[in-house]
């Protein structure tokens, strides 16, 4: 497979798009005036609901935390929130922050997950990206070696970050994730909260043990599955987050 893209500036990836941030983005975005969605899944030891062919990436980018009887990986995801324009594009759909804007758009169209294909059919750029400029994919493999190494280095901080990423949600209550693959449960802190316990957590040591956490679950059926597992499990209604299904109706 050829692929050959080119931005022509319609702004479409940066609406109602919540954009992934490292650590260090996540502190400048709450430094600018801007709001971070903090975004939770987790899976069991066991690895219950997780294909076999994700489990090493999955589990690189999580941290092991106590859930009632058993242990879980949760992966923990600081994003721009973004509902509608990104608050940085202007009139002309040019980016304010270009020269500092997160690793995230400077990916883009290319994914993080190694496990997702790019996949042009389900980008909302407009034909004329695919039909012009350099040559992205060339025979199914990524040629340009700069995109490649900001992928890279997205990954890495994804592997870096994850404890202490745990250890502001511990600082800041959260303490409830969704079985991956049944959806996510969602947080807006406040901003001012949240760049605070950025900042002091940064400072403490790393060595204590992670904080215990409980699964929501999107029905009774699952719920029963994971507690069977030994986990603690919610299916309430929430009230300090938004949980977001993934399941089909």
């Amino acid at each position: 497979m050829n692929t050959r893209f080119s931005c022509v500036g319609c702004g479409k990836c940066c609406s109602d798009h919540h954009v992934p941030l490292t650590l260090d983005e996540a502190r400048m975005w709450a430094h600018d005036g801007g709001q971070v969605i903090v975004l939770v899944e987790a899976f069991l030891s066991n690895g219950l609901g997780l294909p076999a062919a994700q489990h090493e990436h999955a589990q690189r980018r999580s941290v092991v935390v106590r859930s009632g009887t058993t242990e879980a990986f949760v992966a923990i995801t600081f994003a721009a929130y973004n509902a509608g324009r990104c608050r940085n594009l202007d009139e002309e759909n040019l980016c304010r922050i270009y020269e500092r804007r997160p690793l995230v758009c400077r990916i883009y169209p290319m994914e993080i997950n190694p496990h997702i294909p790019l996949n042009i059919a389900v980008k909302e750029c407009p034909p004329e990206s695919w039909e012009t400029g350099p040559q992205l994919i060339v025979g199914g493999e990524l040629v340009d070696r700069e995109l490649a190494g900001l992928i890279e280095r997205s990954r890495q901080a994804d592997r870096e970050d994850i404890r202490i990423k745990e250890r502001i949600c511990a600082a800041l209550g959260i303490h409830t994730a969704a079985l991956k693959g049944d959806g996510f449960t969602a947080y807006l802190p406040d901003m001012t909260a949240f760049a605070t316990t950025i900042d002091r957590v940064r400072l403490q040591p790393l060595e204590q043990q992670a904080g215990e956490w409980q699964l929501h679950l999107s029905g009774e059926d699952l719920a029963g599955q994971v507690a069977a597992c030994g986990a603690q499990v919610v299916t309430g209604t929430p009230l300090d987050y938004t949980f977001i299904s993934l399941r089909a109706a």
